[in-house]
């Protein structure tokens, strides 16, 4: 983009951001998609600051994909427009947390993620605090601290008495996957199986950042576990290792709750263990 021109929309989008006026909003959502890191930065902030006047559902889902934005003051201004949508926005806390949780991710950002998450979260409260919440195995009506603790270690509401059942299987399952990790990979993290032992050692080898069957991001109301997170690339690598009904059947949903969510994810098979290396390397390529 010639400076001149970029110049012109940055101008553009602070007199947008400084107009109160609704009328803004669609001619801001087509400068957050400018080649200009500049102008997709300060039409982020715009649009933050017409918080209560434009329509928020359509305004979050225009600053959402910032998040993954190539250039940190995007990521940065984005989050902090997100912030100001409140409840709103509840759909980032999850991106906003990987940004947080990013070892490679500018101080700057995490200070204004940080920001934006507790608005975010305090303004869910105040709106949760007004629903009334039942519990999802025996139906009874919740308090707001049941709900609060449900929510937070399931992502469901459950009344005290189900809550602790549950909280047993849950134990008693995260128990036996806990056993069945007896192979040790090259930079000590106990895995699985022989093929994700292939895929941390290559990871690790090239350098590249993981976390290994981790619980901590929901996708449609679901806790997913999934077998490698890259959060530099912010790409799921899933290991298909068995044969089974049930185990296809396990995959097959949630394969669907990636592409339902339009996260990316690199799916493996046991037949490609014999080029296991350039396989993984290429269609981490194709995502980037």
């Amino acid at each position: 983009m010639h400076i001149s021109n970029e110049k012109k929309l940055a101008a553009r989008a602070t007199e947008l951001g400084n107009s109160a006026s609704a009328e803004a909003f669609g001619e801001l959502v087509d400068l957050v998609r400018s080649e200009s890191p500049l102008v997709r930065r300060l039409a982020a902030s715009a649009l933050g600051k017409l918080a209560e006047i434009i329509p928020s559902a359509p305004a979050v889902k225009a600053l959402h994909p910032l998040l993954q934005d190539e250039h940190p003051q995007v990521r940065q201004y984005s989050a902090k427009a997100l912030g100001a949508f409140g409840a709103a926005a509840k759909e980032a806390l999850p991106d906003l947390r990987d940004l947080y949780r990013s070892p490679v991710e500018k101080d700057y950002v995490k200070r204004s993620v940080v920001a934006a998450g507790k608005q975010i979260r305090t303004a869910v409260e105040i709106a949760e605090r007004s629903v009334v919440h039942c519990c999802k195995r025996c139906g009874v009506e919740l308090e707001h601290d049941e709900y609060v603790r449900s929510q937070k270690a399931f992502q469901r509401a459950f009344c005290d008495h189900c809550f602790d059942e549950v909280f047993l299987d849950r134990r008693n399952f995260e128990t036996k996957v806990e056993l069945q990790k007896k192979i040790r990979t090259k930079n000590g993290t106990w895995v699985q199986s022989k093929g994700e032992r292939m895929i941390a050692d290559i990871l690790a080898s090239e350098k590249c950042s993981y976390r290994y069957d981790e619980r901590f991001r929901i996708l449609d109301g679901y806790a997913i576990r999934p077998d490698f997170y890259l959060p530099e690339f912010d790409v799921y690598v899933e290991y298909w290792g068995m044969d089974t009904a049930d185990y296809k059947i396990g995959m097959l949903k949630k394969q669907k709750l990636y592409q339902q969510q339009g996260k990316k994810l690199v799916s493996l098979y046991p037949d490609d263990k014999p080029r296991m290396r350039q396989t993984l390397l290429e269609k981490l390529e194709q995502l980037k």
